[in-house]
């Protein structure tokens, strides 16, 4: 097998706007569909904090919606139909964000969705055990759970000439926990979202989490990982600090739900 190239990565220290976000990701995969004739295109790894906003999944109708958009944007997030698989989650501060943008082709044969996400499944829990401590129970659903009914992290990717987009979301601090209180998140209705301050008893920033994720993407998925520097990345960089400039100028943010 051929040696693969290195996996970059970026970490965005405030949160950002969801909708700007995935633009960022279609930009990125145009860029790698444009560059891939040539074998010059890069593996990416966005790690980041999102702004509260609840999202739902391509199952979902827009009628089906409607009255959950009015009730989830009163309390003061906002609302965003995604292109990833899943049903309605919840995205904000406190909570570590992954978006690899692969391409399973690089292997031969290609990396297959299931084993993707299997992979994904297994470096999170791998993480957890590792540098917390923390051991999850297996489940019939999608993503890691540290009981039956905590779940402390979700998966939901998309795929697209064999381009990966969305990813993962594993919540670090207590903040996420009070946002999803608000609805049935991912469609499970017996289930509470758990975070990894609570988990180990102690409490951890969602920067502290970042080395560690890094270190167990790129053993799971075999590959080296380097940090993207923006400002010599070309049109991938402009793009990236364009990002952050809109997040600065979004200013703060709401705490926990507006329910009064």
């Amino acid at each position: 097998m051929p040696l693969l190239p290195p996996v970059l990565y970026h970490y965005f220290r405030t949160p950002l706007p969801y909708t700007r976000t995935l633009l960022l990701q279609e930009k990125i995969h145009q860029l790698q569909l444009a560059a891939r004739r040539s074998s010059s295109h890069h593996d990416i790894l966005l790690l980041l904090e999102h702004r509260p906003v609840y999202t739902s999944g391509r199952r979902q109708t827009e009628q089906e919606l409607y009255a959950e958009r009015a009730r989830l944007t009163s309390i003061g997030a906002e609302f965003s139909i995604a292109a990833r698989g899943g049903q309605l989650t919840y995205h904000g501060p406190g909570q570590l964000v992954g978006y690899p943008l692969l391409d399973l082709a690089r292997t031969s044969p290609p990396i297959g969705i299931r084993d993707y996400i299997c992979k994904m499944q297994k470096m999170i829990q791998s993480y957890l055990l590792r540098t917390h401590g923390i051991t999850h129970v297996p489940s019939d659903h999608t993503g890691v759970f540290l009981d039956p009914v905590t779940k402390i992290a979700s998966i939901g990717v998309q795929v697209r000439h064999r381009l990966t987009t969305h990813g993962f979301a594993m919540n670090v601090t207590k903040e996420p926990l009070e946002w999803f209180a608000q609805v049935v998140a991912c469609g499970l209705v017996d289930v509470k979202a758990g975070c990894i301050t609570e988990a180990n008893g102690r409490d951890v920033r969602v920067e502290d989490v970042v080395p560690g994720i890094v270190d167990a993407f790129g053993t799971l998925y075999g590959r080296d990982m380097v940090k993207l520097y923006p400002q010599s990345a070309g049109e991938l960089g402009e793009a990236i600090l364009a990002l952050e400039e809109d997040a600065l100028a979004a200013g703060e943010w709401l705490r926990a739900p507006s329910l009064t």
